[in-house]
């Protein structure tokens, strides 16, 4: 493994921030964050943009980091810190997080506390740790990467949110209306372990989190080394189901016993090649990774990346994780 990041604690911080400069959103987060960074002694450029700005933004600001030996932070949801992660991934530099979306699944994972103010406070008494990053042709993703349906349930999910607020009951009731007029079939070649098969799905959900496989009851049988974020990933496969299958699917998943439910398949791996059948004329297929939708060209190569990104973890839990790594190994 290379060595980790430098750290150098003259330097500032580079915060990049979603949301448009001189916003409310904006001038309350500018708020928090200066004055956590006051009350620490330390100093931190605050990098705000558009979301059509994140991705140059990010990667400038990972530049400047791995120039200057400090860390690039994201503050945002799922998104944004996506895209910040592929810059700071691509670049070599540490990453910190401000989480603020509605399940933070990757901060809650690492210890990253939900108050913004609070994660920032973290972020000032941590050093670099690497953790596991997933791969999905070019692109890196955190928590997950889906097609098919899950995709369909996150637009919808957005629409929803925009009409009636962002929150957790907000998001269930859309994942049930995209669940109950699920119709469209995905026809799959998969390729894993040196051995290939046909199947028919109405969704292929690729996890790199064990706590969001665990909170659904989606955690696979553990049948290699590592599990979902450290050393493997999980897949999810949803076969076609009728109205009442259905019904009971939503009930298993809102429940945490999505293991129990009818037409789910479970596995793990560290490389899956998926190839959809498409329609004539068709190249590319609608993904989704880290709560963003985009359209991408088949086949599909999801893979655990052999380099991991260099995350900001209080110096105590590293050495907690360093010390499982060491056991591990002397067991193995």
């Amino acid at each position: 493994m290379a060595a980790l990041p430098e750290m150098d604690v003259a330097s500032p911080l580079q915060f990049v921030i979603n949301a448009a400069a001189g916003s409310n959103d904006a001038r309350v987060k500018r708020e928090v964050i200066e004055t956590a960074l006051r009350d620490g002694g330390r100093q931190g450029d605050l990098l705000f943009c558009s979301p059509a700005e994140l991705s140059g933004v990010a990667h400038r600001a990972a530049t400047k980091a791995v120039a200057t030996r400090t860390a690039v932070v994201a503050v945002g949801g799922d998104g944004t810190l996506n895209t910040v992660a592929q810059a700071a991934h691509a670049a070599g530099c540490a990453m910190g997080v401000v989480p603020q979306g509605t399940f933070n699944y990757f901060a809650r994972t690492h210890g990253i506390p939900a108050d913004p103010a609070d994660a920032v406070r973290h972020l000032l008494r941590s050093v670099p740790s690497p953790v596991q990053v997933a791969g999905i042709n070019e692109r890196v993703f955190l928590v997950n990467a889906s097609l098919g349906l899950y995709p369909e349930l996150l637009e919808d999910r957005e629409a929803y949110k925009a009409r009636f607020g962002r929150s957790r009951w907000v998001a269930f009731v859309a994942a049930c209306a995209t669940l109950l007029r699920a119709q469209r079939r995905l026809r799959l070649h998969i390729e894993m372990g040196g051995k290939a098969r046909d199947l028919q799905a109405l969704t292929l959900f690729v996890g790199n989190n064990r706590l969001q496989l665990q909170q659904f009851g989606a955690d696979p049988d553990d049948t290699l080394a590592g599990t979902p974020g450290d050393g493997t990933m999980a897949a999810v496969v949803l076969r076609p189901v009728g109205t009442l299958s259905m019904l009971g699917l939503m009930l298993h998943g809102a429940m945490g016993r999505l293991d129990e439910a009818a037409g789910v398949e479970r596995f793990e791996f560290e490389h899956l090649v998926v190839r959809p059948r498409l329609m004539q004329g068709r190249s590319g297929v609608k993904v989704a990774f880290d709560g963003e939708v985009t359209m991408m060209r088949a086949p599909l190569d999801f893979r655990v990346h052999a380099r991991p990104l260099y995350l900001l973890k209080p110096a105590r839990d590293v050495a907690v994780t360093d010390a499982g790594a060491s056991a591990k190994g002397a067991a193995s």
